[in-house]
C-alpha cells in the first residue's frame, strides 16, 4: 500500500496578533528575541515582521520560513519555540496561525478574525484573482517601461519588468484585491463576521 509523504519543500509560517496599545515596545522586543532564537535552528531561511499602520488597531503579522517540514517541526516543537510563545501570552490579546507549504499563498491575505483552520481559496479563484492581478499589471509595465527599455537587450528588458510587476503584486495590488474579494474568496469567514455583526446589533438594540 502507497503512503502519503509530507510535503518536503519550503514552509511558511504566518503568525497576525493583536498587541496590547500599551505593550507594543515589549512585543517590539519579544519579536527580536523569538527571531534571534529560530536562527539558530536548521533549515531557518529567515523572518519578516509587518507592523501595523492603524495605532488603534495594533495588529502584527509575523512570517517565519523554514526549508521543510521537518525543520519547521523540529523549531515549533522545541523547549525555546514554547517559551518565547509563553512570554507573549501577556503582550497580545489575539492571535491567529496558519501553516502555508507554498511561497504563493503569502498573495492571499487571510480574513480578519480567521481561525487557524481557515480554508484556502480553491485553485480556480486563486487563478482568477492572479490574471486580475497581473494582467493590468503587464500592461502598466508596458505603457511605463516599454519606451525605456526599448533599445535593451530583450531579455533585461523583460527581467526589470518582472520586478515592476512582482513588486506592485506583492503590495498594493495582491493584498488590496483579496481585501476588496474577501467575501468570494473566503466565504465562510465571510458569513461568520455577518452573523457576527448581526449579533452585535441586536446586542445593542
Amino acid at each position: 500500500m502507497q503512503t502519503s509523504q509530507p510535503y518536503s519543500g519550503p514552509i511558511t509560517l504566518v503568525i497576525s496578533e493583536i498587541v496590547e496599545p500599551d505593550r507594543i515596545q515589549e512585543y517590539e522586543a519579544w519579536t527580536r528575541g523569538i527571531n534571534q532564537a529560530a536562527q539558530q535552528f536548521a533549515g531557518f531561511l529567515g523572518v519578516e515582521t509587518i507592523r501595523p499602520r492603524d495605532r488603534n488597531h495594533p495588529e502584527y503579522v509575523v512570517i517565519v520560513r523554514f526549508d521543510n517540514y521537518d525543520h519547521f517541526r523540529i523549531w515549533s516543537k522545541s523547549s525555546a519555540y514554547r517559551d518565547w510563545m509563553e512570554r507573549s501570552h501577556h503582550l497580545v490579546t489575539a492571535r491567529t496561525r496558519q501553516q502555508l507549504p507554498s511561497g504563493i499563498e503569502m498573495w492571499f491575505s487571510l480574513p480578519q478574525n480567521s481561525l487557524p483552520t481557515s480554508q484556502h481559496p480553491t485553485y480556480y479563484k486563486k487563478v482568477i484573482l492572479g490574471v486580475l492581478a497581473v494582467y493590468p499589471l503587464i500592461l502598466l509595465s508596458n505603457a511605463l517601461l516599454g519606451p525605456l527599455t526599448a533599445t535593451w537587450h530583450p531579455l533585461l528588458g523583460l527581467f526589470i519588468s518582472c520586478i515592476f510587476v512582482s513588486a506592485l503584486l506583492t503590495y498594493p495590488v495582491m493584498p488590496w484585491l483579496t481585501k476588496l474579494l474577501n467575501f468570494w474568496l473566503y466565504p465562510a469567514s465571510a458569513g461568520r463576521q455577518q452573523a457576527e455583526g448581526r449579533r452585535q446589533q441586536r446586542k445593542f438594540r
